[in-house]
C-alpha cells in the first residue's frame, strides 16, 4: 500500500505503556496505518527502544521515550519531545495501567494507590499535556484503555474496577470539553486478552464469567485493530463512547 493511501499518514501518536502486550500491538498497528509513533515506557525502556527500531526498520517512523506518566513534568517533556521530532501530536493512547489482585480485607491504602494513581491520575496528566498540541494540530483522537472488571466486577479487584470506572467517567466528560476542537475521545475496554502478565498483577483471576459468544481469549492485535479503526475514518463520528472488545464475555 502506498504511503499516501494509509489512513493515518501524517498523524503522530503517543502510546503509553507501550513496550509489551496491547501497547506494543497498538504501536505496530498505528505505524502500519502510517502514523509516526512514540513508544512510551517507564520500566521497559530497552524493549520500547527495540520496538521503535523495529517500526523504523519496517519503513515507519518511531521514537521511544522513558517517562513516568504520574509525573506531570516528565509527561510534558515527552509531549514536547514528540512535537519537536515529528512536528505535531494528533493521537494519544492511554494504555499504561496497573493491575492487582487483592481481597478488600487485605487491601492496603498503598496498594490501592499503586493501582489507582497511574491508571486514573496518569490518564488525566497525559490528556492534559496532549490537549494543547491536539488543538494546535486542528484536532485528533484520545483513547484510553479500560477494563472489563469495571463492568462485570471481579473478586479481588475492587481497586482495579474502581480505577477503570473512573476512566470511563473522565473520558465521557472530556469528550464534551474537547468536542468543539475536533478532538474525539473514547474508551476501549478489552475483555480476556492473552497477554504476558507482570508479577505484580497476580494470577489471572478466576471468575464465573463465560465466553458468551467466542469461546477463546482475545489477542492484543484484535484490541489494537479497534484502536486503529477509531483513529481513522471508522471513528470520525464516534466520541464519548465505551467500546468493548471482549468476544462476548460481557454484553452491555
Amino acid at each position: 500500500m502506498a504511503e499516501t493511501q494509509k489512513e493515518l499518514a501524517g498523524d503522530v501518536a503517543i502510546v503509553t505503556g507501550a513496550a509489551h502486550n496491547i501497547g506494543r500491538a497498538t504501536c505496530l498497528a498505528l505505524a502500519e496505518a502510517g502514523a509516526a509513533v512514540c513508544v512510551n515506557a517507564m520500566h521497559s525502556g530497552a524493549d520500547a527502544e527495540a520496538l521503535a527500531g523495529e517500526i523504523a526498520a519496517a519503513g515507519g517512523q518511531a521514537m521511544h521515550y522513558v517517562a513516568d506518566i504520574t509525573d506531570p513534568d516528565a509527561v510534558k517533556a515527552m509531549t514536547d519531545a514528540v512535537v519537536a521530532r515529528f512536528g505535531k501530536l494528533t493521537i494519544l493512547i492511554n494504555n499504561a495501567g496497573v493491575r492487582g489482585n487483592t481481597p478488600l480485607d487485605e487491601l492496603t491504602l498503598d496498594e490501592w494507590r499503586r493501582v489507582t494513581l497511574p491508571t486514573v491520575e496518569g490518564t488525566m496528566i497525559c490528556a492534559q499535556a496532549a490537549l494543547p498540541h491536539l488543538r494546535k494540530a486542528g484536532g485528533g483522537t484520545i483513547i484510553s484503555l479500560g477494563g472489563i472488571a469495571s463492568h462485570s466486577g471481579v473478586a479481588g479487584r475492587t481497586h482495579v474496577a474502581a480505577a477503570n470506572t473512573a476512566i470511563i467517567g473522565f473520558m465521557k466528560s472530556l469528550a464534551h470539553e474537547a468536542g468543539g476542537d475536533n478532538i474525539r475521545v473514547n474508551t476501549v475496554v478489552p475483555g480476556h486478552i492473552d497477554t504476558v502478565r507482570g508479577a505484580a498483577a497476580g494470577a489471572r483471576p478466576k471468575t464465573d464469567i463465560k465466553f458468551l459468544i467466542q469461546d477463546r481469549m482475545g489477542r492484543p492485535e484484535e484490541v489494537a485493530a479497534m484502536i486503529r479503526a477509531l483513529c481513522g475514518l471508522a471513528g470520525s463520528y464516534v466520541t464519548g463512547q465505551t467500546i468493548h472488545v471482549n468476544g462476548g464475555a460481557y454484553l452491555p
